[in-house]
Parts: C-alpha cells; structure tokens; sequence
C-alpha cells in the first residue's frame, strides 16, 4: 500500500482533485508512510508535524486505507467538529470510498429528553425569561436527529439552562430512565460501537479510561487503532480524569436535582426534604470559612484550621444525613435511586479528602461563590501505560509541540511509553524569508519592577511599524492589566483584551479588524489560527515557566526531589519549552505568512537553558536590534491570506 499512498499524497493525487492549489509535502508523506508502518505493527508511535505539515491527512489517509476500525481524538470539541465535518468528508470525497464515520461527545452535550420534561414539572428554579428557550428546545427535539447542542443556535454554549436540560454522569439514569428508547446519548453511542471511524475528544477518551479504572462499562468500541491528534494535552486532561473533584456546583445540583424527584415521588417525606434543605447552608458554610476567592492551595493544612474543620464536619453530617433519608426514599424510584448513589459518593469523597494519600495531592480552589475540592494523582504513566495495554492496537499520538529539540522523553515518560518510536517533521514553510525573531538587549530581568513598562515601551513602538495585527501574550493576567493600561489611549488600533469578550468572539473581532492588539494569557498561546496579515507580529512577554506556588507543580517537583531528580531539568524546562513552541507556533499559519516575532526574556540570552528554548524555535533568523525588527515590519508585503 506504500505506492499507493505515496501516490494519492503526491502531486496528481487524489488530494489534488478536491484541494484547489494543493501541493505535494514531502513531510506529510514520510509521516503517512511512518504511521501505515505503525498500523501493521501495531507498534507506538509518536510524531511531531511542524504546522503546515497536513499531519490530519497524514494520519487520515492510511487509517482509511488500512481499512480497520479506529478512534481519532482530538484536542477540543471545536477540533473534533471540524475534522468531522471538514477533513474527513474532504478526504472521503478525494478517495472515494465509504466510510462509516461518527462524531461522539460527551453526555453533557446533547439533550436529555428526560431533563427537559423535569424543567418543565418543576420550574421554580427557571428564570421567567428562559420559558421561551425551553418551549424552542422542546419544538427543536423533535426536528433535531442527533440533539447535539451546538445545533441550537439561539441559546449560548455557556446559557445557564443548558445545565438543566441535559446530563452528567452523576445524574444520568441510564437504561433506567422512561426515555432510555428516545436518548441522544444511548443512539450515538450506539452508533459509535458500529462506527469504522469514531471521532472524540480527550475528555471523553479520558472518562472512557476513568470509567474502567472504577470498573464500569465501556463507552468507547474496540478498534485497530487509536490516534491521538494535538497530544501534548494528553497529559493534563488524563491527569484531571485520574483525581476526583468535590466542588460546591455538584452538591447544589444533586441538591436541586434531590428535592424536584422528591416532589414527584416522595412528597410525604418530610425528614428528606428537611435533610435536602439543610445542604445548601452547610455548603455555602464551607465557602464563607474559606475566605478570600481565587484562592488555590493545598487542601489538608486548610482544613487543620478550626473554622474550616468544624465546616467540613458540618457539611460531612449534612451529606451523611442526606444519604440516610435517601436510602429510604430510593425504593420509589429511579432518580432518587441516582440520588442516593451520587450522594453516597460524595459523602465517601469528602471522608477520603480529609486524609492524606501517598500518591495524591489533595487542594482546593476558590471562586466568587464557589469551592472545588481536586484530589489529584501526581504522576499517571503506570495508570496510562495499564490502559494503553488493553487495547490490541496501533497508537499514533502526535502535535506540532511534543519533542524539547529533538527529545520526547518528557513526553513519553509522562504517559508510559518509553517503548514508543518517535519522529520528526518539520514546518515546510519558509521561516528563513518570512519571518524573524527580536531577542531585544538591555532589557531589565523579569522580576524587575520596570519590566512590563519597558517590553510595552517597546511593543508601542512595534505596533507603529507594523501595518497588521499583534498578539501580545503573557504568562498572568497581572502582567497583562499592567501592559494594557500602560497601552491605553497611546495607540489608535482597537485593542482586545481577554476576558472582555468570550475568547471566540475576541478572535473573531481581530480578524475582522485585520490591523487589532490582542493582550491575552495562556489560552491564547495554541489553538488560534489568524492568517494573513491580520497578525503579523507576535510578542511574548517571557518564558511560561509555570507559577510558583501552584499545588500540584509543587507536589510534583517535591516528589521529583524525593526520589533523586531533577524536577527544574525534568519537568519545568521542558514544560516551558513545549510552551513557547505552541505561543510562537502562532505567527506563521499559511506558506503566505510573513511576520515578527519578539521575545522579551533576557533569560534566553543570560542563562544556560536558554538555548533549549533558542533550539526549539523554527529556523529563522534572530536579531537583537530593534531598528532592524522596525524595519522588517514596515517592510512587509500587504496580502490577505486566502
């Protein structure tokens, strides 16, 4: 089959039948090629495709021809939905072949039937205004095949009243429920057990692999290969499904969900409605004991606190009770049968967050009404490895950011899999002509006091030079509000801040701006793609070493020094590496793009690990004058990108 996919990547292809101006990559070749191997193998591979190199047709192409079944998950739902509906129907359409493909998401993305019927029984919770979105979710079921929610349009993703209308695993009946033959959920992953090509997401991937570490059932089909697409999230997203989380939300929903199947079934049982009302108080208790919000920290010297012991103990009876009235109750029905089991759960959650596990790091974060309560696994690469061995398949897990220059191993060591194969590819754009990199001299260290006025001295005067657009991007929000209002009214551009607008939104506005100022944080630093000359520069205010003081990184780096390593050599310069190369991976998009990239931190210059960071950029120049950076902007040839 190598002729063959060579052939249909190559120039007269099949791509070059539905790609207008499409052109053969040598890169995206030797990976399709890499990867068919790794299908007949059913071997480990892990591959780093510099942006531009097609690396979802890549792996597209011989998992299609390979003929198998198989599972591609990718970074985030929006990926997901636009390999689903863009990449694979172009490619189906170039091979002409029939493909049983299926698009699975988590649960809490689809209507509930069962949920929508609750709100409308009890709607003492619903707000006056959202009696119209109810009645349109209910003309919209009937209409919709799939109930996936990003098809209902005229409610926001964030809208309140989703959370009303559609299911958690905590809440969910399963075979139970009197709508099970009608449900989105059970149809689709009916679908997806049949599917050849089952398109995911790494949460939902994640859930699969946590739901078999408690030994329930499966949600994802057996296949031949799994492909794990943007893979450098993996391990933070497996790391949260591995821990277990307590918050203030899913106690005062299973609350509110308690005392609307209590009305329905139970109405005579006045020691549960008591034991339910009583939550609520203990729940905002624990919050008000906590104190400031934003707070993040480790949980068990908190809770050493007298104020804050004597809550948790008062929420512990309160659940404790809960359970009690719920065990009675749950013979009257389904819900409160899930009641009860989701109850029971927290209450045993919240005994084992009140002492210490050898493995784990238990903290704690505040918001402004709000607690989550995180037991987190500090390292998941025997858990991983475990589940990775389960599945009789080929592994294909590959990003533009996975290698520290040449080197996976704090990629692979994270995950288990010091028996992978790796590889690399590189960009196939021309760096070397259309980009170059400012690495300013003199600049203060980034502890200074004067650091942020004298990188936005300098931005100012960048912006003037350049016709397009800049993205700004930082490692807090602190330093980002400092440089916007010292930026504030010195420039005519519009200037977008994150958190003023939803981050689609503030894309969007910069695009159409074509010449706007984006100051944003890490959110911002992967996942965007801006082409032409609507960014043109892209400034990064200094090295994404991760912030002191987190729980979980310190956790982590103790126990590194525990056992003998070398937690800033192992972890935090690698992390940072792997960062940077998704923060600069935004300026060139497009064989078309030409810009600048500035990078402010003396550091790169100043201290050895530097050049991990210097060996890790795209091959182009670098320069330390600022004259010269001025007049590569100025220099620039105007073009929309196509």
């Amino acid at each position: 089959m190598s002729s063959e996919l060579s052939h249909a990547l190559g120039a007269g292809g099949a791509l070059s039948d539905v790609i207008p101006g499409f052109s053969p990559r040598q890169g995206q070749i030797e990976m399709a090629l890499a990867i068919e191997k790794t299908l007949t193998d059913k071997s480990i591979l892990i591959a780093e495709a510099g942006t531009g190199t097609g690396k979802t047709f890549a792996y597209l192409m011989p998992v299609i021809m390979g003929g198998g079944k198989a599972i591609v998950s990718t970074g985030t739902k929006h990926l997901q939905d636009q390999l689903f509906t863009k990449d694979l129907p172009t490619l189906v359409k170039a091979m002409k072949v029939s493909l049983k493909a299926v698009l699975l998401k988590g649960r809490a993305n689809y209507l509930c039937l069962y949920r929508l019927e609750q709100a409308f029984q009890d709607s003492r919770e619903i707000a006056p205004g959202d009696f119209r979105l109810l009645h349109e979710l209910d003309d919209w079921r009937r209409q919709t095949d799939t109930g996936d929610r990003v098809e209902f349009t005229r409610m926001p993703e964030d809208h309140r009243l989703w959370a009303r209308v559609t299911s958690t695993a905590d809440n969910c009946l399963g075979q139970d429920c009197p709508r099970y033959s009608d449900c989105f959920v059970a149809k689709v992953r009916k679908a997806a057990q049949e599917a050849d090509l089952l398109v995911i997401n790494h949460h939902l991937f994640c859930a699969d692999m946590a739901l078999k570490e408690d030994g329930f059932g499966e949600l994802l089909p057996v296949v031949d290969t799994i492909v794990i697409d943007e893979a450098h999230q993996l391990p933070e997203v497996a790391t949260r499904f591995f821990g277990q989380v307590l918050s203030s939300r899913r106690l005062l929903e299973m609350s509110k969900d308690v005392i609307v199947e209590s009305h329905q079934e139970a109405a005579d049982m006045v020691d549960l409605f008591e034991a339910t009302d009583l939550l609520p108080g203990a729940v905002l208790g624990l919050r008000q004991a906590l104190g400031a919000a934003e707070q993040k920290a480790a949980w068990l010297p908190k809770i050493s606190k007298k104020k804050i012991a004597v809550a948790v103990e008062q929420l512990q009876q309160r659940l404790d009770d809960l359970v009690a009235q719920l065990d009675i109750a749950s013979v009257r029905s389904q819900g409160l049968q899930a009641c009860y089991r989701r109850a029971l759960q927290q209450s045993h959650l919240l005994k084992e967050l009140q002492a210490p596990q050898d493995d784990r790091i238990h903290w704690y974060e505040t918001s402004q009404k709000g607690f989550v309560v995180h037991s987190t696994p500090l390292e998941i690469s025997n858990t991983f490895r475990s589940h990775l061995e389960r599945f009789d398949a080929a592994w294909v897990f590959t990003s533009a950011t996975l290698a520290v220059g040449k080197d996976f191993s704090h990629f692979s060591k994270r995950l288990g899999l010091d028996d992978a194969y790796s590889a690399r590819w590189d960009s196939p754009f021309d760096y070397a002509q259309n980009s170059l990199a400012l690495i300013p001299e003199g600049l203060p260290e980034p502890s200074h006091p004067d650091y942020i006025p004298t990188i936005t001295a300098l931005a100012e005067m960048l912006i003037k030079d350049c016709r397009g657009g800049v993205f700004f991007l930082f490692t807090s929000y602190r330093a980002l509000q400092a440089a916007y209002h010292l930026l504030e009214g010195k420039t005519t551009r519009r200037l977008l801040v994150q958190g003023k607008a939803t981050r689609q939104s503030l894309i969007e506005q910069f695009r159409n701006e074509g010449d706007a100022i984006l100051l944003a944080t890490t959110s911002f630093w992967e996942g965007v793609d801006v082409r032409g000359t609507a960014l043109s520069c892209v400034i990064i205010e200094k090295l994404p070493f991760a912030a002191p003081g987190e729980p979980v990184l310190e956790a982590r780096l103790s126990a590194m020094r525990q056992s003998g390593g070398n937690p800033f050599m192992e972890y935090q310069l690698p992390q940072a590496v792997i960062m940077l190369k998704q923060g600069v991976g935004r300026l060139i998009r497009d064989a078309s793009d030409q810009g600048l990239l500035v990078l402010c931190d003396p550091r790169l210059r100043s201290k050895a690990y530097g050049k991990k960071f210097l060996a890790s950029l795209p091959e182009m120049p670098i320069t330390d004058d600022k004259d010269i950076a001025g007049y590569f902007l100025r220099s620039l040839k105007e073009y929309q990108a196509g």
